[in-house]
């Protein structure tokens, strides 16, 4: 197989689009206040190096607040605690090292310029970035797309300089004033292409990731996508590692055992558009709750299929529901149909859910949820040559789901300790 190189901009348009299925009414909103932002960032004469930074900072500002609400749109300003979700986010994306600045941005975008008190937050140096970040988020929120803009600009340039000073930094406002007279400034933070504005923005700064770089952000998209509930905090990370040692195990190549793995952490995307009352239900769901559960693998496949190059593994993540009968969900694929990779990525998902607590049940032992695929794969749900796979390495494959999971659940404990007081 060639090796797959994936430009990073995409992987941070795609967290990005992942967002926006938490809240569809917010709609392209942190693509809009990236591109703001760094619009007002190069009129201010930041560097280019600073300019991305801004750019992907302003894409994932809000990652945060998905781990403890389900309502994005009552971030659209200062809540009570706003800092609380760009602390949650800076915990989130740092842990991805091209990220290590960009993080800085969103764990800061939310403090207030207080004449010049702003440029320090409890004790760290608050970049010039995210009072930038804190600006663009207002404007695209003030911005109304129903209505002409020029009607509005008026009334928008108003309020910020009556804030300018207090909440926001005068040099990033007096920036966005000279940008809000340029008819294109308006038509490119509006338009239904912005992914393409933004990427002719990053231009030189943006760069390719390797599949150890590709690996090590879906790593980070599964604590984001994870850690939205106690009940699925480990799940990703089991479901990764027991794929990636079947993989090996039925002869699959490195680099296809690690594009398995991705696929694993990859593949409960989709969920992030199901409301967490549904995911937390302590009882049997309703049938229009269960049709919204069985949507999740097409908005993973969705959102995968806007990166070039992760055709494979996103046929492999998103399939994971299907059936070799042709009887699961949502795209009803037959076994003819169906690639080893999603087979085994299958058998990896119903493997470590069964062992999982649910809100309606306690989980499995592992000898009983082997049990249970035996079942399923003689009813022809699941591959019985991967199954049997995992019960010839029975107690390996348990090990490395439970190492897995407590090393998932060491993080997950961290993040509450640290985060969530």
């Amino acid at each position: 197989m060639k090796d797959i190189q994936v430009p990073l901009f995409h992987m941070v348009m795609c967290l990005s689009n992942a967002v926006d299925l938490v809240s569809p009414t917010l709609d392209d909103h942190h693509k809009r206040t990236s591109f703001i932002a760094t619009s007002i960032a190069e009129e201010m004469g930041l560097s280019d190096a600073e300019q991305m930074d801004v750019l992907m900072a302003g894409a994932m500002h809000d990652i945060g607040a998905i781990s403890f609400t389900e309502n994005l749109d009552s971030l659209w300003f200062d809540t009570d605690n706003p800092q609380l979700h760009a602390e949650m986010g800076f915990r989130h994306i740092r842990t991805f090292k091209p990220f290590a600045s960009a993080a800085d941005l969103v764990r800061f975008h939310h403090v207030r310029w207080e004449h010049g008190a702003g440029e320090r937050f409890q004790g760290c140096e608050v970049p010039a970035g995210s009072h930038i970040i804190h600006l663009a988020d207002r404007v695209d929120m003030l911005t109304n797309r129903r209505d002409p803009v020029p009607a509005q600009l008026s009334g928008i340039c108003d309020e910020l300089e009556t804030l300018s000073g207090t909440v926001y930094m005068p040099e990033a406002v007096s920036a966005f004033r000279s940008l809000s007279k340029r008819k294109a400034f308006w038509l490119d933070a509006t338009s239904r292409t912005i992914n393409r504005v933004l990427f002719r923005r990053a231009g030189k700064e943006s760069f390719d990731l390797d599949m150890d770089g590709i690996l090590n952000m879906a790593m980070m998209f599964a604590r984001i996508i994870d850690f939205r509930s106690r009940f699925t905090a480990l799940h990703s990370g089991g479901v990764a590692a027991c794929a990636y040692t079947l993989a090996e195990s039925m002869g699959l190549s490195d680099e296809e055992c690690k594009m398995i793995r991705v696929a694993g952490y990859m593949h409960d995307i989709g969920k992030l558009a199901i409301p967490r009352e549904i995911l937390e239900k302590p009882a049997r769901l309703t049938e229009e709750e269960l049709h919204v559960v069985k949507c999740h693998p097409y908005y993973t496949h969705r959102v995968l299929d806007s990166i070039d190059g992760l055709e494979l593994i996103n046929s492999w993540a998103s399939f994971h529901h299907e059936r070799l009968d042709g009887t699961g969900y949502p795209f009803c694929r037959e076994e003819k149909n169906l690639p080893l990779g999603s087979r085994i990525v299958a058998v990896a998902d119903v493997f470590t859910a069964l062992t999982e607590d649910r809100p309606y049940r306690a989980g499995m032992t592992p000898e009983v949820a082997l049990e249970h695929l035996k079942d399923m794969a003689a009813d022809h749900a699941v591959d019985a040559e991967v199954v049997g796979m995992l019960a010839a390495n029975f107690c390996q494959m348990d090990d490395v789901r439970k190492i897995a999971q407590y090393v998932e659940y060491l993080e997950y404990q961290e993040f509450s300790d640290t985060v969530l007081v």
